[in-house]
């Protein structure tokens, strides 16, 4: 990124910050936000899919931060919403997901969804600054290793298949499935989603009902078979 002297970086890009955690994004402000040095000026925030369908139409930033897993839909609603601004002929509103998770369906879902790039949370300030305005100059950006998920999944002219059963749970309820199937016990995984124990039943629930299993043993090898663990 080019600076000159005494009035900071020469370019500017607009982004717009989508997590459902408020923390997260006042971290994310706090380290990129500082136009004058990074060139980024956030232009809104949002925690949820409606919040970001509305947002990102009213203000149409260059890039927009998206984070995968949101209530209403995650981050693959987000990009269906917001499909006719990516392909618009002038000022396209482009995406890069920055998420915690780095599952290989996650990072194909945002990809065939339109993004144009997946870096995880561990990013550096320094590096999710550079990965921004790559995005807006049309490049593809990745964390190591996530692209290789990518290039597995489109390397052949036909369309990666799709799997039914995986199709039939919501973003939340994959979420829940692969932390049960990794071992969590139903108060870590409420205190890691910040929903109650409750709501993590609910979502077990739901989850054996659609997938046609007896129990989370059943379910840990569903998951194990699909390499979502």
């Amino acid at each position: 990124m080019t600076e000159t002297a005494g009035v900071g970086p020469e370019r500017r890009v607009r982004v717009v910050l989508v997590d459902d955690h408020r923390m997260f994004r006042t971290g994310v402000q706090a380290e990129i936000g500082q136009t004058e040095r990074t060139g980024v000026e956030v232009v809104g925030e949002a925690a949820d899919v409606d919040q970001a369908g509305g947002g990102v139409t009213a203000t149409r930033p260059e890039v927009v931060l998206l984070d995968v897993h949101l209530p209403g839909g995650g981050g693959v609603e987000v990009l269906r919403r917001c499909a006719a601004l990516m392909a618009a002929a002038e000022n396209p509103v482009r995406f890069l997901a920055l998420s915690v998770s780095d599952a290989a369906e996650d990072v194909i879902g945002v990809i065939r969804g339109g993004a144009r790039g997946y870096v995880t949370k561990t990013i550096t300030g320094t590096d999710l600054v550079d990965s921004i305005f790559r995005v807006q100059d049309g490049d593809a950006v990745f964390s190591p290793r996530l692209a290789g998920f990518v290039l597995d999944a489109f390397a052949s002219t036909d369309a990666p298949p799709v799997d039914e059963d995986l199709d039939r749970l919501t973003q939340r309820e994959r979420e829940v499935l692969r932390l049960i199937a990794r071992g969590y016990a139903y108060k870590e995984i409420a205190k890691q989603l910040f929903i109650s124990v409750k709501t993590v039943e609910s979502h077990v629930s739901a989850v054996l009902r659609k997938l046609q299993l007896s129990n989370r043993h059943e379910l840990t090898r569903w998951a194990t078979a699909r390499r979502l663990v």
